[in-house]
C-alpha cells in the first residue's frame, strides 16, 4: 500500500464517517443518496464500505399489488431495486 493509497482510504474513512448515522444494529448506516450527493468517489467509496464488511440492506418484502405495493414494468415483473442504504458493523469506524 502506497502513501497515496493511505491518503485516499483516509479520505473514504473521514467522508463515511461524515455521512453514518446510528443504526439499530449497533452499528452505523450510510444513505447511498448522501454518497452520491457528497461528490465523492462513489465506487471507490463502495469498495471501502465492502473492503470494511458493510453490507446492503435487507429491504422488508413489499406488500403484494395494491396502492402501496412495488410498480409493476411493461414486461409485467417488478425492476430489481437497488439498495438504498449500506450497514457498518460496530467499530468499523472506530
Amino acid at each position: 500500500m502506497t502513501a497515496e493509497d493511505i491518503g485516499d482510504d483516509a479520505e473514504i474513512h473521514a467522508l463515511i464517517k461524515r455521512l453514518a448515522r446510528p443504526h439499530s444494529s449497533g452499528g452505523d448506516v450510510v444513505e447511498r443518496a448522501a454518497l452520491l450527493a457528497s461528490g465523492g468517489d462513489f465506487a471507490a467509496a463502495m469498495l471501502w464500505i465492502t473492503d470494511h464488511a458493510g453490507v446492503a440492506e435487507t429491504m422488508d418484502a413489499a406488500p403484494g399489488r395494491g396502492l402501496h405495493g412495488p410498480r409493476v414494468d411493461l414486461s409485467g415483473g417488478t425492476g430489481s431495486r437497488v439498495p438504498l442504504r449500506f450497514v457498518l458493523p460496530a467499530g468499523a469506524l472506530a
